[in-house]
């Protein structure tokens, strides 16, 4: 595969005047690529393939044609949100697939962190398959590529690109912000319209919180994950941390401790609190939160989320732990 270079003469989108000329210049040669050809892609809901979305959208309207997959494993509202910017609001050609129960069903008694990530990314190329076999007369496949994944990889983003599409199913590339940094993604995307906490989101894993339920995932512990973890976004937003904290989130291990509950004893599990600030990702220092706030974060999670009756706080900097707790 060529390898493909980011011109030295490209001047960085820090500007929507600038992001204006880049998407305009986008416009054109999307056209020009795909003339009245229809166009696949995997709407995650995360930054790059919402910014492509709607510059696909903005394009060839109705020839891009959006499959949202649902595993079950997103946070609290995100499909939700998908659908309202993208199908109400845009007015795109979005399907929306619900297959919660299908990726669950495969991870039950699964316990291994790699084995789940495995799982998940291998069934989500079998939901994707499954309807783009439905679909008739595709020669493109849209893919939120960008320019680090291009340095990473060699020029393949293994974890976007849908590798394991059949066979009889060959499909042309548009990959239009493949030249461009995050920050730059995200100017061009606000310039779109895409609302600013869809833009600006923090990184989140392909596998979702599939690797934040430590262990096994069982249904009721991912609900009380997903709750916890909207309280805690939830009160990070209000308190002026979200554009602060690089990234932040809970995980839930698989082991339960009693505690007490309206003058009951009762067994839940606890709630992990991590927030890390990096630059590269490669190292991470924890944030500290402040102490009057996690109480009550804590006093929010023990008394709103069903099963929950501890919180932690990871005070553990990359290295020696990952960002990521799983």
């Amino acid at each position: 595969m060529e390898k493909i270079i980011r011109p030295e003469s490209m001047e960085r989108i820090t500007t929507p005047e600038l992001a204006q000329k880049f998407i305009e210049e986008q416009i054109a040669e999307i056209r020009a690529q795909v003339g009245d050809g229809k166009v696949l892609l995997a709407l995650s809901g995360g930054v790059d393939s919402s910014v492509v979305a709607a510059l696909l959208i903005k394009a060839i309207g109705k020839q891009l044609i959006c499959v949202h997959v649902n595993h079950g494993l997103l946070r609290k509202g995100e499909p939700e949100q998908v659908i309202k910017i993208f199908r109400d609001e845009m007015d795109a050609n979005l399907i929306y697939v619900d297959a919660t129960d299908r990726f669950l069903d495969k991870l039950a008694g699964v316990s291994d962190p790699e084995a789940k990530r495995k799982i998940i990314g291998n069934e989500f190329i079998e939901v994707f398959n499954d309807e783009a076999m439905k679909l008739k007369g595709i020669d493109f496949l849209a893919q939120g590529t960008i320019y680090p994944d291009i340095l990473e990889s060699d020029g393949v983003k293994a974890h976007h690109n849908v590798g394991g599409l059949p066979e009889g199913m060959k499909f042309e590339l548009v990959e239009p912000v493949k030249l461009l940094f995050k920050d730059e993604v995200r100017v061009v995307g606000e310039t779109l319209g895409l609302p600013h906490n869809m833009v600006y989101r923090q990184p989140f894993p392909g596998p979702g919180l599939g690797v934040r339920c430590l262990g096994a995932i069982t249904r009721d512990r991912l609900h009380a994950l997903r709750e916890a973890d909207a309280i805690l976004c939830e009160e990070f937003e209000k308190n002026g941390l979200a554009g602060k904290v690089w990234q932040y989130f809970v995980a839930v291990p698989d082991f339960k401790s009693v505690g007490v509950r309206d003058g009951k004893r009762y067994e839940g599990w606890a709630a992990i609190v991590r927030a890390v600030n990096t630059t590269d990702a490669m190292t991470a220092t924890v944030e500290d939160i402040p102490h009057a706030l996690m109480h009550h974060i804590t006093y929010r999670i023990t008394h709103e989320v069903e099963g929950i009756n501890r919180v932690f706080v990871d005070y553990t900097p990359k290295p020696v732990g990952t960002i990521e707790f799983e």
